[in-house]
C-alpha cells in the first residue's frame, strides 16, 4: 500500500514543476527506481491512472529505469553493480559488502506539452 503514498509523492512533484515551467500537460514522466527500493511499478501506473484524473498529468505515460544494486567491498575493495540474486562481491566473493546504491527511487524528468 504504500505505493499509494509514493505515487501521489510523484503527481505533488510532477503538477507543480509542469505548471512552473508553463506547461499544459504532462505526458510523460520518467521514474528512476532502485532494485531494492520495494516499489512495484504495477501498483504506480495503477494508482497513477486513478490519482492523476483531472489534472494536467492525466494520461501521462509512466516509465521506469531501473538503478541497479551498488556496493562496496570490505574485502577488496571493489566498488560497482551487484548481482541482486548472489549478494555477495562479484570480483571475490567476499560478504563484507555495503549497499552503496539501488535503493533509492525518484522523478527523473518530465515530458510536457
Amino acid at each position: 500500500m504504500h505505493e499509494l503514498a509514493i505515487t501521489e509523492g510523484i503527481l505533488e512533484a510532477a503538477v507543480p514543476e509542469a505548471v512552473r515551467q508553463g506547461a499544459e500537460k504532462v505526458l510523460e514522466i520518467r521514474l528512476k527506481i532502485g532494485e531494492l527500493s520495494g516499489v512495484v511499478p504495477e501498483c504506480v501506473y495503477e494508482y497513477f491512472e486513478m490519482i492523476s484524473k483531472g489534472t494536467i498529468a492525466e494520461g501521462a505515460r509512466i516509465v521506469v529505469e531501473y538503478i541497479p544494486i551498488s556496493i562496496s567491498c570490505g574485502d577488496c575493495g571493489y566498488e560497482g553493480v551487484m548481482d541482486r540474486k548472489k549478494r555477495v562481491c562479484p570480483e571475490c566473493g567476499g560478504r563484507s559488502i555495503r549497499i552503496t546504491g539501488g535503493r533509492e527511487y525518484y522523478v527523473d524528468s518530465l515530458l510536457v506539452e
